[in-house]
């Protein structure tokens, strides 16, 4: 380093100059047409807590509704980290963020590295690029060295980027820079100043159709790219500066891969995106920011999803609304059109009926493809609902009741359950995907499977058996079971082989590495599980069915029961096994369940593999209780087999 100018110095003395969310140029921004989605909102929407802003850009639309709880998330990591910076809720010592800046500001650095030798006279000229290097450089190390925490990490890289982009020599983004362009600006650091007293917003940097599949709000706002620029192409490099893993850069350009980055919003496959994206959102209402470029400019400029493909999704999820605003279209100097228009699509969301959904474990008898069959033939109108084998769920998950009890023996699966119950669903699933990161296991849900190399027949298993073991073992190792513990314990069930459980006789998780992993529909599930049993009124037991007495339970209850079958051999019955006592103790129970006026299902097999269960056949015709045949159709039973001749005689028994 030279010596300081007099300007230089002066950076140490003076007050440092602060700056906003909306002070980035930024393509699509909507910060001129707040006060248009305000006044939407405000008019057309009742009973908004929670605001989802799943293509947020800079974040300057979720800014409008600061005093609402947020849920943000943008595919680009720079803008992510810009998001910790802006609603982060963590605290944060503003002095030592704006010592950094102050400090950066009045560097002047010689040294060539990884920015000056890529960037050069490009978009910056070389000192300028040395100094960013340099800068960024020395935030990561010592957020690393944990000198400064996660949100001023943030802060600092946020004030980097804002500068970077009040005096690159460009015309607004990073397709390209100019080649007369001058570098008569010097990079200056403005401090970041983020609203006071934020709310425990949810942040997120992920493919938006997958994170709706995982979150719930009141008004979900969309602002998709309208046309085929990509905008990791555009901010490609605020990108490589985010992330700083300095990779190799090509072209006049020097952009790096950002094949990973790439948006079907772009593409001729928008429509079908945008449709899959509208399907599964989970939201009172839906609000769409989209202009009327249809066709107006070159090809490139024109709206990728017509109107028509607009209305027909939306009108699948609900009723729709339509609010217009002039608005001067983006270009590059080189156009002129005229009569453009930004546009609301308000979607007011049809409330739908609950619909069957499916277990995140794999327990093995789970009656998932039995509940068509099941199902009609419960009692209506039930107050109390007791899945007394509950393992999967997939029965009671289903159930419509004032309250509904699960119980199982299995004491970490209840465990699971609870911790399912009694977390934010967000922080679940922010949680797993750490614990995944961490053991560096695939995440097909994000890269796809190709990207693992994983086509042949053993799936996953080769690309993740070292750190499925690494987890294994890790896990073995912990004493205290917590929260941590059983997220940990579910990661190992969707690793494992065929997603299941298994200890061994020293309290050992033992099941080898699986084909699958977190895929989108494990994601799906577990979401889906989570809002049903954090909505219902649910209580998770962990009881022999021999210790919960028949009279605690009202003539208004239904008891559903799903034993170990006698004459199967479920992995569930390996340590203790079901044997005839057990099956002789249940029939006794159920009968004074049937003698207090409770009604019940017990599902079963009278007959498997030429095994016949004549002490059930003998209790239902000493009883005479009725028997309903069902359709045998198990996937993942230890008892399953391709003999359509012998396959099990599947009933439910029932005393009503």
């Amino acid at each position: 380093m030279t010596k300081l100018s007099d300007k230089q110095k002066s950076f140490h003395n003076s007050e440092t100059k602060t700056c906003k969310i909306n002070n980035k140029r930024y393509l699509g921004n909507k910060y001129k047409l707040l006060d248009f989605i305000k006044s939407i909102v405000k008019q057309e929407c009742d009973g908004i807590n929670i605001v989802a802003d799943i293509f947020a850009g800079t974040g300057v639309v979720s800014s409008a509704f600061i005093d609402k709880k947020l849920i943000i998330n943008d595919i680009l990591y720079s803008n992510y980290i810009c998001y910790i910076a802006w609603f982060d809720s963590q605290k944060y010592d503003k002095n030592k963020v704006e010592k950094y800046i102050k400090h950066y500001n009045a560097l002047h650095i010689k040294t060539d590295n990884y920015m000056s030798d890529n960037f050069a006279n490009t978009f910056f000229d070389q000192d300028t690029c040395r100094k960013i290097g340099y800068i960024r450089e020395d935030i990561e190390n010592n957020f690393q060295n944990k000198k400064i925490n996660k949100k001023e990490w943030a802060l600092l890289i946020t004030s980097l980027l804002y500068s970077m982009d009040r005096i690159a020599n460009t015309c607004g983004h990073y397709d390209a820079y100019r080649r007369d362009g001058t570098f008569d600006k010097e990079l200056e650091l403005l401090l970041p100043a983020p609203e006071e007293n934020l709310q425990d917003n949810q942040l997120f940097h992920m493919d938006a159709n997958m994170l709706v599949r995982e979150i719930k709000a009141d008004l979900v706002y969309i602002d998709p790219p309208y046309n085929s620029r990509q905008y990791c192409d555009i901010y490609h490099l605020l990108e490589n500066i985010a992330l700083w893993q300095k990779p190799e850069v090509f072209g006049i350009g020097r952009k790096m891969d950002r094949t990973k980055l790439k948006s079907d919003y772009c593409t001729v496959d928008a429509p079908k995106a945008f449709e899959d994206l509208i399907k599964n959102i989970n939201a009172k209402y839906i609000l769409l920011s989209y202009n009327n470029m249809e066709t107006k400019g070159d090809n490139r400029s024109n709206a990728r999803i017509t109107d028509g493909d607009i209305l027909r999704i939306l009108k699948t999820k609900g009723e729709v609304r339509v609010f217009s605003k002039k608005y001067k279209a983006f270009t590059t100097g080189k156009s002129n059109i005229k009569g453009n228009e930004e546009r609301l699509f308000l979607c007011i969301c049809k409330q739908i009926s609950k619909h069957p959904i499916q277990s995140p474990l794999n327990y093995v008898g789970g009656k998932f493809k039995l509940l068509p069959q099941i199902l009609p033939k419960f009692p209506v109108n039930i107050k109390n609902f007791v899945d007394l084998f509950c393992g999967g769920c997939n029965v009671g998950i289903n159930i419509s009741a004032e309250k509904i009890i699960f119980n199982d023996t299995n004491e970490n699966l209840i465990n699971i359950y609870k911790v399912f119950q009694n977390i934010e669903k967000t922080k679940i699933i922010t949680t797993i995907d750490q614990i995944i990161a961490r053991f560096e296991l695939s995440q097909s849900a994000i890269n796809g499977y190709d990207f693992y190399l994983c086509r042949n027949k053993d799936g996953l298993q080769k690309y993740n058996k070292d750190g499925y073991i690494k987890l294994r073992d890790v896990f073995n190792k912990m004493t205290i079971k917590n929260n941590d513990y059983y997220l940990m314990l579910y990661v190992l069930i969707i690793f494992s082989f065929n997603n299941q459980i298994r200890f061994n006789a020293k309290g050992q998780f033992n099941l080898p590495v699986g084909k699958r992993d977190f895929n989108s529909k494990m994601r799906i599930k577990l979401s889906h599980f989570i809002d049903r049993i954090q909505k219902n009124n649910c209580e998770f037991t962990n009881l022999d069915f021999r210790k919960i007495s028949p009279k605690a339970f009202g003539k208004d209850t239904f008891v559903y029961i799903d034993p170990p079958y006698l004459i199967t051999c479920a992995t569930y019955n390996e340590k203790n096994g079901w044997r005839e006592q057990d099956e002789h103790d249940l029939l006794d129970y159920i009968h004074m369940l049937n003698t207090q006026g409770v009604r019940f299902g017990l599902s079963n097999v009278l007959t498997n593999k030429g095994k016949v269960n004549t002490t059930l056949m003998n209790w239902i015709n000493k009883n005479n209780y009725r028997v309903i045949n069902l359709d045998y159709s198990y996937a993942n039973s230890n008892y399953q087999t391709k003999d359509k001749t012998s396959k099990p005689q599947e009933v439910l028994i029932v005393n009503y």
